[in-house]
């Protein structure tokens, strides 16, 4: 048997990124990974009718969670800050780096072109 892997495991605080829950947060309950859900806490309650049993007497509703699709959340990295987690890659990085590099050299070098034509005129 193999293990399906996953971004996040049971424990975890998430925030929900899309879906009719969006924008709620809680803890993982339960991950799973055959059918690529999981169980939050707080979130998604739905409402089950049980029968009567020795452990329920009277039967009734009760109200729990249900499973939303894994790829519809996301990792958040301190539950008080509320951000969720973005790994880079090493490309994007690279990019970025370069970007910074050239947006850094052309204002300087325009900023020098400026000052010498207005000290000839």
């Amino acid at each position: 048997m193999s293990r399906i892997k996953t971004h996040v495991k049971t424990g975890d605080q998430v925030i929900v990124i899309a879906g009719n829950e969006k924008t709620k947060t809680g803890k993982i309950l339960q991950v799973i990974p055959d059918k690529q859900q999981v169980i939050i806490e707080g979130v998604r309650m739905i409402k089950k009718h049980t029968r009567k049993s020795q452990d329920r007497p009277d039967g009734g509703i009760i109200e729990l969670e249900g499973p939303i699709h894994i790829s519809n959340v996301k990792k958040i990295d301190a539950p008080t800050t509320k951000k969720a987690t973005k790994k880079a890659t090493k490309k994007a990085t690279k990019k970025a780096t370069k970007k910074a590099t050239k947006k850094a050299v052309k204002p300087a070098e325009e900023v020098t072109s400026d000052t010498e034509t207005t000290e000839n005129s």
